[in-house]
């Protein structure tokens, strides 16, 4: 299988160990002594994340007496995989969810999370998804969970109201029968690990244990979950986004070819840019054996070879306040990680109460590092789920897991 760049980074980082000069247990780096000069990489949403990063930086270094260079990168895992190569990585840099484990797993990474103001303050299914080997390394930056969304216009059209939202399988599976009637399709759903995960977790299921360390995705309760998904396909009460001709479940959705999708609270931006004129409302996902959704999120990772990282922690520390949280927030409409901002937030966006919710119950991506070609792998599967036997499949995804953890 084609190697990943982040499975690249692994693999280089893990050369220059036995060269003795990885990341495995650094040595600790001098620290600087003075104003630090920190260099600050982000992967950007756009142009009024990267203002609004760059005016909170240049607050901090006016306040701190620090300097601070806030860069906007063009390809955040190649760039921070060459930099870390090179021995000389940037100071502070966003961390994919996703990517986590790759990082830590090397040594990249300082677990410096702890060390911030209140850390029990950021949502416990956060401080898990950035945790390994029992050390909260990096404070989450914000987070985006899954939500049903539902077209106001449609659900009215098929005789719908607001009682008839679905909060269990049995109800989707009903009013989704509902919709198939008045030739509505019910539900454009996304094609991979991270729309369909939502349903592996809502029957108790994932794809490794919660430290990462032990392949789990052959389980009765991920069987249960990825038959149900199968059903709902071949019933015709779900479609995959190539089959309503859209290129994801929110242009299906925008574009009225189905009355509900399940995404995150991005959404609303997409909608608002392409369609104005739907009108939609967010619900908590049904639940199934239990409540469950997705996490999407980053940390603010400071190098474990940056000479200044007292200052870099200060800085993080300054970025994850609930008050510059918020700022963000209304700035380019991120959620802020940390429970004391929960009220703030939903009283200023009353409509994405059902994402937030989300936080107390939802499962942030898979925890462990070099699993890039094995969820690829699964998603491949995923895309053919109706030609597939789901017991295979999973077979298939613990014997790829249990390869790529050393089991």
């Amino acid at each position: 299988m084609k190697l990943h760049p982040l499975a690249a980074l692994a693999a280089t980082a893990l050369a220059a160990t036995a060269c003795g000069s990885g990341f495995e247990e650094p040595e600790a780096a001098p620290q600087s002594s003075g104003p630090a000069s920190l260099r600050v990489l982000i992967a950007s949403s756009g142009d009024p994340e990267t203002a609004a990063v760059k005016d909170a930086a240049a607050a901090w270094a006016g306040s701190s007496g620090n300097q601070v260079t806030v860069t906007p990168a063009q390809d955040i895992h190649q760039q921070l995989g060459q930099a870390f190569a090179g021995g000389n990585p940037p100071d502070v840099f966003y961390v994919d969810a996703s990517r986590f484990a790759d990082y830590a797993s090397v040594g990249a990474l300082e677990p410096y999370a702890d060390k911030i103001s209140d850390p029990d303050d950021f949502y416990p299914s956060l401080r898990t998804t950035f945790t390994r080997d029992g050390k909260f390394y990096c404070a989450p930056k914000d987070f985006s969970t899954l939500a049903l969304i539902v077209n106001e216009g449609l659900w009215k059209k098929a005789g719908l109201g607001e009682a008839d939202v679905p909060k269990t399988w049995d109800e989707l599976t009903a009013v989704a029968g509902r919709l198939k009637a008045e030739g509505i399709t019910p539900l454009a759903l996304g094609d991979t690990r991270d729309r369909i995960g939502a349903f592996m977790v809502q029957a108790g299921g994932w794809i490794t244990s919660p430290d990462g360390k032990r392949a789990t995705g052959d389980s009765p309760e991920n069987l249960k979950a990825l038959e149900y998904v199968r059903s709902l396909l071949k019933d015709k009460l779900a479609a995959y986004p190539k089959q309503l001709s859209a290129s994801w479940p929110g242009e299906a959705f925008g574009k009225g070819k189905a009355a509900m999708t399940i995404e995150g609270n991005w959404i609303k931006g997409a909608l608002k840019a392409d369609y104005p004129d739907i009108r939609y409302k967010a619900y908590e996902l049904p639940q199934g054996a239990e409540q469950g959704t997705l996490s999407f999120t980053n940390c603010w990772g400071i190098a474990a070879k940056s000479p200044s990282k007292t200052a870099a922690v200060a800085f993080v520390e300054a970025m994850t306040k609930a008050e510059q949280q918020m700022t963000f927030a209304k700035e380019f409409g991120v959620m802020p990680s940390r429970q004391s901002a929960k009220d703030a937030y939903t009283k200023e966006f009353p409509a994405d109460t059902a994402f937030v919710n989300g936080a107390a119950y939802a499962q942030g991506p898979v925890n462990a590092p070099k699993m890039d070609s094995v969820l690829a792998d699964l998603d491949a599967g995923l895309q053919q789920l109706t030609a597939q036997d789901p017991k295979a499949l999973l077979a298939r995804l613990q014997k790829n897991t249990q390869s790529a953890l050393g089991e």
